[in-house]
């Protein structure tokens, strides 16, 4: 994987995202963002990523959770590693370690709107509603067409 050409394309997807007006577009981009996070940097990184997601499939959390943290130690530049093993995490309700695998997440794609959603989900759950806020208003910055945007309070600054 080319990762200059792989980040410019990405680059062009988040800007069709955040200009259309139409939703088929918009599904399309985001289908293709997610697509290109899960291209892991080699076929043993992917194999340990697609062995991870079989599990998730299954909702063998701690299996995938194994696998992901095999993958993490393999190719820890591998945002989607991160926030695969965050989803897990966040399946089983262990929120703390959910949301640190977000923050590594995000320290590598900035952008990972499917990280920020996870991570508006838990502050809910929390009852942290304003951080929740904030978070969401950023995801949305990012992805205007996110199903969770729907759930943006009108802002109070």
């Amino acid at each position: 994987v080319d990762n200059a050409a792989q980040s410019e394309e990405r680059d062009a997807l988040f800007s069709a995202l955040q200009s259309t007006e139409d939703a088929e577009i918009a599904a399309a981009a985001q289908k293709a963002i997610w697509q290109s996070w899960m291209e892991a940097p080699d076929a043993d990184a992917q194999a340990l990523f697609d062995l991870g997601m079989r599990q998730m499939a299954q909702y063998d959390n701690v299996g995938a959770i194994e696998a992901f943290d095999e993958l993490i130690l393999y190719a820890p530049d591998f945002a989607e590693g991160w926030n695969q093993r965050a989803f897990a995490y966040f399946r089983m309700q262990k929120y703390e370690e959910s949301l640190a695998d977000i923050a590594s997440t995000l320290q590598r794609e900035p952008r990972h709107f499917g990280a920020l959603s996870g991570k508006f989900r838990i502050l809910m759950a929390q009852g942290r509603a304003r951080l929740a806020q904030k978070t969401l208003r950023a995801a949305v910055e990012v992805n205007p067409w996110m199903m969770e945007r729907r759930m943006l309070a009108p802002s109070d600054e």
